[in-house]
């Protein structure tokens, strides 16, 4: 099995990120491309000490990038929504800003 910070890049900090969390009670992550959600959900549960509900994982396409007359295309990666059980504490991994 893949380490923790193998399977779990780091927390995606975006507005809509935000916004779900606030409100459904989910994390955002970017995870390994090949990570399961069986993977993911093991890695949040021992690394927050937090019980997970359920993992939606998508799989975002590199975007066609120039630099002058050379292109060329940015790596495809994958996030993943984890939705924690009603009840838990949101782990607070925004201290920064």
């Amino acid at each position: 099995m893949p380490t923790l910070y193998t399977v779990i890049r780091r927390p995606l900090i975006t507005e809509k990120g935000m916004t779900v969390k606030e409100t459904q009670n989910t994390l955002v992550f970017e995870v390994a491309l090949k990570a399961t959600k069986t993977e993911v959900k093991q890695a949040v549960e021992s690394l927050f000490k937090v019980k997970v509900n359920g993992v939606r994982t998508a799989t975002v396409e590199g975007k066609e990038r120039r630099r002058g007359k050379f292109a060329g295309y940015r790596p495809d990666w994958k996030k993943a929504y984890v939705r924690l059980q009603e009840g838990e504490k949101m782990p607070e991994y925004l201290n920064s800003i």
